[in-house]
């Protein structure tokens, strides 16, 4: 059995990242090759010669084709093999598989299994090219377990402390939270809403509010690789209007695209998309810079994690309370699509 949920879309690249020359990219222990056609459309092909298993990546992209650089074989866009050195004759099976693609709202996704892709599927996360929203963006190559990170996102109680200073305040690990399973969508959500709390410096120096603010932390996990923390944050007591107009709060969407590289290693891509000072480039720069400080607390913290989990012996039990709801039920959730 796979050690991740097959027949799933997975993000792989973002938009930017591929282009005219190869992209090599492990993605759930499969190595991959990515580029883009002359025309524009990305192309993920196995990244493995089928002659003596060369990677591709390390070849060049001739036209829309990908030659080997060990033999010179040629990949066309649909992993078909269109020449072969030294003789006419193609075999039959010189091919290299495909990947299913697309490219959506700045990501480009790729389908691992074996299944027909299902589009539907397809997470959204257009607020990352929506124009009613500003986006900061970037990736982590994460030196551990996709479930370390997973656990990691579903306790923002560890903010309190591992990230003060910068997003945690007291009240997080205070504030009860409540936890729901969602089986009909695949969902696994969790909602903490404070009141009348501490406004931490990244929210302070964006949006200008001052302490005592309102902050509710409304997350979606949508196994097994997207996650979403919608976040609004107001001066206390300034309510949504009865029309739904919200316009004396501020609205951040934290987006992960948790795509896993191998058993212990992981691709993170992450943004934070705002509803506020579109204009204001100073503003996402800071979002942007402080957000990755974030990103490398939980980088240093889960490194030590996995060096720990990795050595303990088989059959090491831990202890889980309450604020370990959210994380448990994603677990469970993963569980049955591996199974």
């Amino acid at each position: 059995m796979s050690a991740f949920p097959q027949n799933h879309w997975y993000v792989a690249a973002w938009s930017h990242e591929v282009g005219r020359s190869l992209l090599a990219r492990t993605i759930c222990n499969e190595p991959v090759v990515f580029y883009r056609t002359a025309a524009g459309e990305p192309v993920a092909l196995a990244d493995r010669c089928v002659h003596r298993r060369y990677p591709l990546s390390l070849g060049k992209l001739v036209e829309d084709e990908v030659e080997c650089g060990y033999h010179g074989f040629k990949f066309d866009c649909a992993g078909a093999c269109t020449f072969v050195p030294g003789q006419d004759r193609i075999p039959r099976t010189a091919r290299v598989p495909r990947y299913s693609l697309v490219e959506r709202h700045s990501w480009i996704w790729i389908w691992i299994g074996d299944q027909e892709p299902d589009l539907s599927a397809v997470p959204d996360a257009h607020w990352l090219d929506d124009p009613a929203w500003g986006a900061v963006r970037d990736l982590t190559y994460s030196p551990f377990r996709h479930s370390l990170l997973m656990d990691n996102l579903m306790d923002l109680s560890h903010e309190t402390y591992l990230h003060a200073g910068l997003i945690g305040t007291p009240e997080i690990a205070r504030t009860p939270f409540t936890t729901t399973v969602d089986e009909e969508n695949h969902l696994v959500r969790f909602s903490r809403h404070m009141s009348a709390v501490e406004c931490p410096p990244f929210y302070a120096k964006s949006t200008g509010f001052k302490s005592p603010i309102d902050r509710w932390q409304d997350v979606y996990f949508e196994p097994p690789s997207f996650w979403v923390n919608n976040v609004r944050v107001a001066p206390h007591g300034v309510e949504p209007g009865p029309n739904g107009d919200d316009s004396g709060a501020a609205h951040v969407k934290i987006l992960h695209g948790l795509t896993p590289e191998t058993e212990h290693s992981t691709w993170d891509f992450w943004a934070v998309v705002r509803d506020f000072a579109l204009d204001d480039d100073s503003v996402g720069d800071f979002l942007l810079a402080m957000n990755q400080d974030v990103v490398q607390q939980d980088l240093d913290a889960l490194t030590v994690l996995e060096q720990v989990v990795a050595t303990e012996p088989p059959g090491t039990q831990e202890l889980s309370v309450a604020i370990d709801a959210g994380g448990l039920a994603a677990r469970d959730m993963m569980r049955r699509l591996l199974s």
